[in-house]
């Protein structure tokens, strides 16, 4: 397997043309389950780096977890067309496993590991884009930022909130616009070597396996640098409950995540838990004080004006449904953060205890 060796030139520019060296290998992987709604637009979208320009020494592959709808025919059909692009199941379903799987599988042969999700959309030359900045930037890895976009109703209104710091907390690469080294961000690609010298993703996580990862990754000495210009679009979930359950998810992710790392929990993601304990405490001690109930009130109305602040913004009532998902977002990831401290038990990670992630056939780094 050849390796990254270009010079690191900081700053350079990531809008000229996109053509990465011929050496650069590149594995792409998106992890899928009942996607067939999407994940033919995903794949052309991808493939068209391969084509379009100069050729890209490019392989994805698709890791399905199990769907029972259209997903494996479709990429199965695309296939035939696209010698490069390649459909492998997943027995144990989650992404954390698909990714370590085809890493395992197709790796020998990467230099650079690009992961992708079936929910999003990717700008031209998205993959080309992303190895320039590791080349240029000299980073470990290169993570992006997520707009929020939605179709109709509740889900338009979950993306207008997403891309506020209300539904975000502030985090960075949540519609941020500020390129730079960071912590964390949205996994888009990394230096392959140094993504199975940390171990790979811990197959363990449902959820919040990218920031455990990031964790790892900057212990053992790795840069993660966040390009606002690369951008992709994600579609957020179109129902209350489907919306409870994936935030509830994050938040026992999250729980996990910061006892295995102490230090890495941030004071924005402190305050969800928080202000949902007091909001409860102060529910049930109101029959003896009701002056306690001016926080929940307190913050209802903020959600409120916010909601009304979004209506005017974007001309439209279906923003007042920014309300009860905010609400529904905020609860459901303390809820699940409280869980999270019950079900799992988790000891502090050691740099001693990475184990690297080996290749088909049991080589090592």
């Amino acid at each position: 397997m050849s390796s990254l060796s270009v010079a690191p030139v900081p700053g350079a520019s990531t809008t000229a043309e996109h053509s990465p060296p011929p050496a650069t290998s590149v594995l792409v992987v998106v992890p899928t389950l009942n996607e067939a709604h999407g994940i033919e637009t995903v794949l052309r979208q991808l493939l068209s780096d391969s084509s379009d320009g100069p050729a890209l020494n490019m392989k994805v592959v698709v890791v399905d977890g199990g769907s029972r709808d259209d997903t494996c025919r479709i990429v199965e059909q695309l296939a035939l067309a696209h010698p490069n692009l390649e459909l492998v199941h997943n027995r144990a379903r989650i992404q954390s496993a698909a990714i370590n799987l085809a890493v395992r599988r197709f790796g020998r042969d990467a230099d650079v590991l690009v992961r992708c999700d079936a929910h999003a959309s990717y700008p031209p030359h998205f993959v080309r884009r992303l190895v320039d900045r590791l080349l240029a930037t000299g980073a470990d890895s290169v993570v992006v930022p997520m707009d929020s976009l939605g179709d109709a109703g509740l889900q338009r209104a979950v993306a207008w909130l997403s891309n506020s710091p209300i539904g975000t907390g502030g985090s960075a690469h949540r519609a941020g616009r500020k390129s730079g080294f960071v912590d964390h961000g949205h996994h888009a690609a990394f230096r392959l070597d140094f993504f199975r010298k940390v171990g790979g993703y811990d197959e363990t996580f449902t959820h919040n396996e990218d920031a455990e990862l990031d964790c790892r990754q900057r212990a053992l000495g790795a840069r993660i640098f966040l390009d606002s210009e690369i951008r992709i679009e994600y579609r957020p979930r179109a129902t209350l409950l489907a919306l409870w359950r994936q935030y509830f998810k994050y938040g026992t992710g999250r729980s996990r995540t910061a006892r295995r790392h102490p230090g890495s929990l941030r004071m924005r993601q402190m305050a969800v838990p928080a202000h949902v304990l007091l909001s409860l405490l102060a529910l049930a001690i109101s029959p003896w004080s009701l002056a306690l109930l001016a926080w929940p009130a307190l913050y209802l109305s903020v959600l409120l004006a916010f909601s009304v602040r979004l209506a005017l913004q974007h001309r439209s009532l279906i923003a007042l449904f920014a309300l009860p998902a905010a609400v529904t977002m905020h609860t459901a990831w303390a809820f699940g953060f409280f869980a999270g401290l019950f079900v799992h038990r988790e000891r502090i990670w050691q740099r001693e205890m990475t184990v690297p992630l080996s290749l088909a056939g049991g080589d090592g780094l």
